[in-house]
């Protein structure tokens, strides 16, 4: 019979009989991002069935206003050809899909986007990636901001 895997605070005392004290930091992460227990690892906590809603989630105006600032910023810049459009925990996607919906009023920026989604949560991933199925802007997902490729090139 296989041994049962510790508990979230079970491997949080280990670690601190093994090198004493933890920084916040690292317990936070550890809370949010274990792999078996973390918060955000083990299901989606918006909406009424989840612990907490955004700003996203209550009205598309928020997202939409983000995508015509982006797309009057990129005029700003001198219409770059490429440009990389990135989300930094991005929940289920809905900032990221109401600000693209709004970005087709400027057909020229929506087609030099390249939209790279930051998600250390692979069941978030899941739902964000099911609302892009259609999208015709090129997506990428990342684990990290560090795995974001510098640059202005085309999709990854």
């Amino acid at each position: 019979m296989p041994a049962e895997r510790p508990s979230l605070e079970e491997e949080i005392r280990r670690r601190i009989e093994v090198a004493g004290p933890m920084p916040v930091a690292q317990f936070m992460s550890l809370c949010l991002t274990h792999s078996e227990h973390g918060y955000y690892m083990t299901r989606d906590p918006f909406g009424a069935a989840g612990d907490f809603i955004t700003a996203p989630d209550i009205s598309q105006m928020f997202g939409e206003l983000l995508g015509l600032w982006a797309a009057a910023a990129w005029r700003v810049m001198g219409s770059p050809a490429n440009v990389r459009l990135v989300e930094l925990g991005p929940g289920r996607g809905t900032l990221m899909q109401d600000a693209l919906r709004a970005a087709k009023v400027l057909p020229d920026f929506r087609s030099a986007l390249v939209v790279h989604m930051v998600e250390i949560s692979p069941v978030l991933e899941a739902v964000q990636r099911r609302g892009f199925v259609t999208t015709d802007v090129p997506m990428s997902w990342h684990q990290s901001l560090s795995d974001v490729p510098e640059g202005a090139d085309q999709a990854d």
